[in-house]
């Protein structure tokens, strides 16, 4: 009897170890990030984000970003043109406090990868692709890379000579296991 058990007993283990997946590992975004905007007039950047990446190079699907990035964090070198980019004409950040990005999917790409995902901004949503370069050092990762957005798309100012519609993003996200 037990010659026929313990080779049903191995069976069983090697079938059951076939359905063991792989989770993705859970990042949260540190301190030492940086989102920045740049064009002839303006140019800055965003000083407080908060977020969640979740990450498996061998699992892009069950990855994930969720970021989220506080507008009146927004830093110019000028006071005056910080306080206009909080009102109901520019970012309205009294009725949109926030900046959110959520992806939907991550793809291995020549470069890196491209991360596919919602942008909402102002209370509007528009998908964009963000491409990312990933440095690895120890349980750290590093994600980089610029994308551009278009802020008439989201409604954020009005159209101008003075300042661009599309506004050219350059991003450093350092994330460390949770």
């Amino acid at each position: 009897m037990k010659r026929v058990i313990y080779p049903i007993f191995a069976a069983l283990i090697l079938v059951t170890s076939a359905f063991v997946t792989v989770n993705a590992v859970d990042y949260k975004v540190k301190d030492d990030f940086s989102i920045a905007f740049k064009s002839k007039d303006p140019s800055g950047k965003f000083e407080k984000m908060t977020g969640t990446v979740k990450f498996d190079e061998s699992d892009l699907g069950s990855s994930k970003f969720d970021l989220s990035i506080d507008v009146a964090s927004i830093k110019t070198g000028n006071g005056m043109m910080e306080k206009k980019a909080q009102t109901e004409e520019w970012f309205n950040a009294s009725k949109f406090p926030k900046i959110k990005f959520v992806s939907s999917k991550i793809e291995k790409s020549d470069a890196g990868y491209t991360i596919t995902g919602n942008l909402t901004m102002k209370g509007v949503t528009k998908e964009i692709k963000v491409p990312a370069k990933l440095k690895k050092s120890g349980e750290e990762l590093e994600f980089t890379g610029t994308f551009k957005v278009n802020r008439m798309e989201h409604k954020v100012g009005k159209k101008s000579d003075a300042v661009p519609d599309v506004m050219n993003i350059t991003y450093s996200l350092p994330v460390g296991k949770k």
